[in-house]
């Protein structure tokens, strides 16, 4: 599944504690560390619909708000 943190922090990696999820879209296993993120809001399951929308803004500047 792919995943990016919620604005403004920043969620560990599962498999390395040192490196970290930002607003940039990873994918990542559906392991119980994740699902527990995504549940507590730490995270952000991203769509395909969700990376065009995030494109289509950043390239014509305007954002969603």
């Amino acid at each position: 599944m792919k995943v990016k943190a919620r604005k403004g922090i920043r969620v560990p990696r599962e498999d390395n504690a040192r490196r970290y999820i930002e607003q940039e879209p990873v994918e990542v296993p559906e392991s119980t560390y994740y699902l527990r993120r995504l549940n507590e809001g730490d995270l952000v399951k991203v769509t395909d619909a969700t990376v065009d929308v995030t494109a289509a803004a950043a390239t014509t500047g305007k954002g969603t708000k």
